[in-house]
């Protein structure tokens, strides 16, 4: 009789689930970073009313092909750490979560709130740095490197929340809000389409439809709080925008509901492909980890 097959141990597939995370956010970075860029400048430059394709063409022309890169080694730098923790801690909230007498939908939406949380401690000074490289309009060689602004803004305001931590509420509602709908629309949708068992790729287009609705949904839903991490983590003159809700309430009031959405299809373009890209990632990568150690 052949061998039953030992099933990994607790540690051994959270140790699968933080490494296929880390692979899965390096991948979506490195895919989908200049649109990132792109609503960046539209969130932290009021006056920038220009279509998509325009942004890219006039950076092209005055920054150079490099600066649709500006600002993506801190990213790449977190990204393997916060997705790590955003799978981690998602499946272990998950376990948490089921404990208790809920739906399912509600154990996947309340165990990506509380994983978008955690996120956040991890991703806030990487973030903060990232926007002010990209806030910068000058040719990518002749900006500041990501150690100098760290070294700047760690010798001018610190480490806490002025400083290197500075947008961390903001940062917080951002991912918290996102994960929350991300995770509890694509594994309800996973789910109630689970019946209809499909061949390979008609299956992977499937979960890439689930993914990117998950992804474009929770990003029409948390975009306020994205507006108001990079109006604070952007350079301002006079501080003007301090905390996250005193930068929603200012924002509306001087700018209207509409500024609160601005950037919103750049964030859709890089969330939509980019969160089902980075779910299948995870899923197939973790697959084929488990499958190794099996």
């Amino acid at each position: 009789m052949a061998s039953e097959k030992k099933l990994p141990s607790a540690a051994t597939m959270a140790a699968i689930n933080f490494a296929s995370g880390g692979f899965a956010g390096f991948v979506e970075v490195c895919i989908m970073h200049p649109v990132d860029l792109v609503k960046t400048r539209y969130q932290v430059y009021p006056d920038t009313n220009a279509s998509i394709v325009t942004c890219f063409r006039d950076m092209y022309r005055a920054e150079g092909f490099l600066s649709y890169y500006k600002g993506i080694l801190p990213p790449l730098l977190a990204e393997t750490p916060k997705r790590a923790v955003k799978f981690f801690t998602f499946e272990e909230y998950k376990r948490l979560f089921k404990a208790l007498p809920i739906s399912s939908a509600l154990v996947y939406s309340g165990a990506g709130f509380m994983s978008g949380f955690t996120e956040a401690f991890v991703i806030n000074p990487f973030e903060r740095v990232k926007v002010l490289l990209q806030s910068q309009k000058q040719q990518y060689a002749l900006q500041d490197s990501t150690w100098s602004t760290v070294r700047k803004i760690v010798r001018t305001d610190g480490l806490g929340l002025r400083g290197l931590n500075l947008g961390l509420t903001a940062t917080i509602g951002r991912h918290a809000v996102f994960n929350c709908f991300y995770f509890g629309i694509y594994f309800t949708g996973l789910e109630a389409t689970q019946a209809s068992a499909l061949p390979g790729r008609l299956d992977i287009a499937r979960k890439f439809l689930i993914g990117f609705s998950a992804g474009t949904l929770a990003s029409c839903i948390n975009i306020p709080f994205d507006v108001a991490k990079s109006r604070i983590q952007g350079p301002q003159g006079k501080t003007k925008y301090r905390a996250c809700f005193q930068t929603i309430g200012l924002v509306y009031r001087e700018e209207g509901w509409r500024a609160l959405y601005r950037g919103l299809i750049p964030k859709i373009i890089r969330l939509g492909p980019g969160g089902a890209i980075m779910l299948l990632v995870f899923e197939y990568t973790s697959a084929y980890l488990t499958s190794r150690i099996m």
